[in-house]
Protein backbone atom coordinates (compact mmCIF):
# COMPACT_ATOMS: atom_id res chain seq x y z
CA UNK A 1 0.00 0.00 0.00
CA UNK A 2 2.96 2.36 0.81
CA UNK A 3 4.43 2.49 -2.45
CA UNK A 4 1.03 2.90 -4.36
CA UNK A 5 0.61 5.79 -2.24
CA UNK A 6 4.17 6.87 -3.19
CA UNK A 7 3.38 6.40 -7.34
CA UNK A 8 0.07 7.91 -6.83
CA UNK A 9 1.09 11.05 -4.80
CA UNK A 10 4.29 11.10 -8.03
CA UNK A 11 1.22 11.13 -10.99
CA UNK A 12 -0.49 13.91 -9.21
CA UNK A 13 2.33 15.92 -9.07
CA UNK A 14 3.31 15.44 -12.27
CA UNK A 15 0.12 16.44 -13.56
CA UNK A 16 0.49 19.71 -11.42
CA UNK A 17 4.31 20.15 -13.44
CA UNK A 18 2.35 19.43 -16.54
CA UNK A 19 -0.65 21.55 -15.94
CA UNK A 20 2.00 24.53 -15.00
CA UNK A 21 3.94 24.35 -18.38
CA UNK A 22 0.64 23.94 -20.37
CA UNK A 23 2.15 20.44 -21.54
CA UNK A 24 -1.01 18.11 -20.88
CA UNK A 25 -1.37 16.36 -23.21
CA UNK A 26 -4.39 14.11 -24.18
CA UNK A 27 -5.40 15.25 -20.48
CA UNK A 28 -6.08 18.17 -22.31
CA UNK A 29 -8.88 16.66 -24.19
CA UNK A 30 -10.18 15.73 -20.99
CA UNK A 31 -11.34 19.08 -20.17
CA UNK A 32 -13.70 19.03 -23.18
CA UNK A 33 -15.96 16.87 -21.61
CA UNK A 34 -18.77 18.69 -19.68
CA UNK A 35 -17.74 19.35 -15.70
CA UNK A 36 -14.48 16.52 -16.64
CA UNK A 37 -12.35 18.93 -14.42
CA UNK A 38 -14.61 19.00 -11.32
CA UNK A 39 -14.60 15.30 -11.21
CA UNK A 40 -11.13 15.01 -11.84
CA UNK A 41 -10.44 17.37 -8.79
CA UNK A 42 -12.68 15.43 -6.51
CA UNK A 43 -11.63 11.60 -8.08
CA UNK A 44 -7.89 12.24 -8.06
CA UNK A 45 -7.61 13.91 -4.64
CA UNK A 46 -10.26 12.25 -3.18
CA UNK A 47 -8.17 8.49 -4.21
CA UNK A 48 -4.77 10.38 -2.55
CA UNK A 49 -6.70 11.32 0.24
CA UNK A 50 -7.54 7.58 0.57
CA UNK A 51 -4.42 6.05 0.06
CA UNK A 52 -3.00 8.32 2.50
CA UNK A 53 -5.15 7.42 5.40
CA UNK A 54 -4.99 3.57 4.86
CA UNK A 55 -1.52 3.79 4.77
CA UNK A 56 -0.38 6.33 7.36
CA UNK A 57 -3.37 5.01 9.65
CA UNK A 58 -1.14 1.77 9.19
CA UNK A 59 2.07 2.14 9.93
CA UNK A 60 1.63 5.57 12.18
CA UNK A 61 1.47 4.44 15.77
CA UNK A 62 -1.49 6.51 16.96
CA UNK A 63 -4.17 5.49 18.93
CA UNK A 64 -6.43 7.86 16.87
CA UNK A 65 -7.33 6.37 13.62
CA UNK A 66 -9.80 9.40 13.60
CA UNK A 67 -7.30 11.92 14.76
CA UNK A 68 -5.01 10.56 11.92
CA UNK A 69 -7.28 11.08 9.68
CA UNK A 70 -8.35 14.50 10.20
CA UNK A 71 -4.85 15.69 10.41
CA UNK A 72 -3.88 14.52 7.26
CA UNK A 73 -7.16 16.07 5.63
CA UNK A 74 -6.19 19.32 6.89
CA UNK A 75 -2.68 18.93 5.83
CA UNK A 76 -3.99 18.10 2.36
CA UNK A 77 -6.59 20.96 2.36
CA UNK A 78 -3.80 23.44 2.70
CA UNK A 79 -1.40 22.38 0.01
CA UNK A 80 -4.52 21.56 -2.41
CA UNK A 81 -5.33 25.23 -1.43
CA UNK A 82 -1.63 26.75 -2.03
CA UNK A 83 -1.84 24.62 -5.38
CA UNK A 84 -4.94 26.04 -6.67
CA UNK A 85 -3.77 29.79 -5.30
CA UNK A 86 -0.21 29.13 -6.90
CA UNK A 87 -1.89 28.90 -10.37
CA UNK A 88 -2.60 32.39 -11.20
CA UNK A 89 1.20 32.96 -11.30
CA UNK A 90 1.53 30.43 -14.68
CA UNK A 91 -0.02 31.48 -18.12
CA UNK A 92 -1.31 28.26 -18.60
CA UNK A 93 -3.72 27.78 -15.06
CA UNK A 94 -6.15 29.92 -14.02
CA UNK A 95 -7.51 29.97 -10.32
CA UNK A 96 -11.16 28.31 -10.05
CA UNK A 97 -13.12 28.58 -6.23
CA UNK A 98 -14.98 25.14 -7.95
CA UNK A 99 -12.29 23.38 -8.66
CA UNK A 100 -11.23 24.07 -5.20
CA UNK A 101 -14.40 23.24 -3.45
CA UNK A 102 -14.25 19.95 -5.81
CA UNK A 103 -10.71 18.93 -4.34
CA UNK A 104 -11.90 19.52 -1.01
CA UNK A 105 -14.96 18.03 -1.49
CA UNK A 106 -12.97 14.82 -2.27
CA UNK A 107 -10.58 15.10 0.31
CA UNK A 108 -13.19 15.20 3.23
CA UNK A 109 -15.95 12.40 1.16
CA UNK A 110 -12.64 10.33 1.49
CA UNK A 111 -11.59 10.89 4.45
CA UNK A 112 -15.23 9.70 5.59
CA UNK A 113 -14.88 6.85 4.03
CA UNK A 114 -11.40 6.43 5.50
CA UNK A 115 -12.82 6.85 9.19
CA UNK A 116 -16.08 4.56 8.27
CA UNK A 117 -13.55 1.71 6.96
CA UNK A 118 -13.94 -1.57 9.09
Amino acid sequence: MKYLTILFTLFIVLIIILADLGQLGFLKLLNQIPFADKIGHFVLYGILTLLLDLTLTRTLPHPSRKLTVLRIALILSLLIGLEEYSQQFFAKRTFDLVDLAFSYLGVFFFSWVAINKK
